[in-house]
């Protein structure tokens, strides 16, 4: 059986409801670069969010969440405009 890649892993963990940090991607799945990862995962379209929250130490806190399920190929498309400069943010 083939080893599943990064993107795979962190989709499927994403999936079951979890919520990552760029740190938590990085030292847990191995990514190099964990916002290349989630770009991936959004232009196949899967609707990956990133909340960001105050701690109880007042310090701001993004961490990578799965959206509502809607059409991967709708969300694909849109991150791929947005990141082709063809839509406003």
């Amino acid at each position: 059986m083939a080893k599943a890649t990064i993107q795979e892993r962190v989709l499927n963990s994403l999936a079951n409801g979890s919520k990552l940090t760029t740190a938590d991607i990085k030292n847990k799945f191995g990514a190099g670069n964990p916002q290349a990862v989630v770009q991936a995962l959004r232009f196949a379209g899967y609707p990956v969010f990133l909340n960001t929250r105050k701690n109880s130490r007042g310090t701001a806190v993004s961490r990578y969440v799965m959206g509502t399920k809607a059409s991967r190929a709708v969300i694909g498309a849109g991150y791929k405009a947005i990141a082709k400069g063809l839509l406003d943010n």
